[in-house]
């Protein structure tokens, strides 16, 4: 089942009012994990505790919530006293472990110490890939390609379709070698086509490669390789673009994914990659599904900001829809 699109070139983004402008919280639609959250941040670890040990072994929903708490304030004081309670925890060292590399990443703390963390989180969890995210994360922004490929095979060694890590690595393998124009036999490419052939038929890796067509013109913009405003780029209209759009379509139309964690960033992929294609009947229902949860990804690239991004597409894209502009 397919939707016919529109005229390919989205009309010019035009500013709206934002009076119900939404947010962009980490949380997405996981209300268990924003009310955890906002308890961290007041230092009540107990009631991130009980919401770990119920998310169990359901990796990427893991994945998600230890990395958004992870990026409470003070969370790194907090899961430091949650771990002098109950050093064997390991919930506890993953959520330091995690905290620890943002505080790296912010220039707060030490990358060493934050690879430290992972490894000694790693080691109460052999069998959990969270620590190695962890790792991952530090490695995408602070070391080596081998530190990151070595930490990207070991999250796979423990979940072989982890979300987050294919996105991370995505984004840092769109980042090798610039070039004037967007070589689909790049690494980027190559690499989000053969995880999304490889992964299950409901996995949404399936949407990958969309992905790193946006990962790609992050990377290209930022060189000066391509325009500030992703309307004016003809990037979104190649051919190969359309192919890709279309498989990842019908991805969502058959099975949604809507059980998955970290679904809204999906949609907010596919939602930009439709508006940008002209696909406005697409984009209109992809903005109904994602509704009060955009993604800064990729609606701030590159550099922009990300909720005036969304909202003037969104507008437009229900308007041509003729669709109630509410989310």
């Amino acid at each position: 089942m397919s939707i016919t699109p529109l005229p390919p070139t989205p009309p010019p983004l035009e500013r709206v009012p934002r009076p119900d402008a939404p947010v962009l919280p980490p949380a997405l639609d996981d209300t268990q994990l924003a009310i955890a959250a906002d308890a961290l941040a007041l230092g009540q670890w107990v009631r991130v505790r009980t919401l770990l040990a119920e998310t169990g072994e359901d990796w990427d929903l893991r994945g998600h919530r230890l990395t958004v708490l992870a990026t409470c304030p003070g969370s790194a004081a907090w899961a430091g006293d949650w771990q002098l309670a109950e050093p064997d925890n390991g919930d506890a060292a993953t959520l330091l472990a995690l905290a620890t590399v943002h505080l790296a990443l912010r220039g707060e703390s030490a990358a060493g110490a934050a690879a430290d963390a992972c490894a000694a989180a790693a080691r109460l969890l052999p069998d959990d890939p969270t620590p190695w995210l962890g790792a991952l994360i530090l490695a995408r922004r602070t070391g080596t390609p081998h530190q990151r490929a070595h930490a990207f095979h070991q999250v796979r060694a423990r979940h072989r379709d982890h979300h987050h890590a294919h996105h991370l690595m995505t984004a840092a393998l769109a980042e090798q070698g610039p070039a004037a124009t967007d070589d689909p036999r790049h690494p980027a490419h190559a690499f989000a086509a053969r995880a999304a052939e490889r992964a299950p038929a409901d996995s949404p890796l399936a949407l990958l490669p969309v992905v790193a067509h946006a990962e790609r013109y992050r990377v290209l913009a930022a060189e000066g390789l391509a325009p500030p405003d992703p309307a004016d780029w003809a990037h979104w209209s190649t051919r190969r673009a359309r192919q890709v759009l279309q498989a990842a379509v019908d991805w969502w139309l058959e099975w949604e994914g809507e059980e998955h964690p970290r679904r809204k960033i999906d949609l907010n992929f596919l939602a930009h990659a439709a508006f940008h294609q002209g696909r406005m009947a697409e984009a209109a229902a992809l903005f109904q599904r994602i509704g009060p949860h955009p993604t800064r990804a990729p609606w701030s690239y590159p550099g922009r900001d990300g909720t005036d991004a969304f909202q003037a597409a969104r507008a437009l894209a229900l308007r041509g829809a003729g669709e109630p502009a509410s989310p």
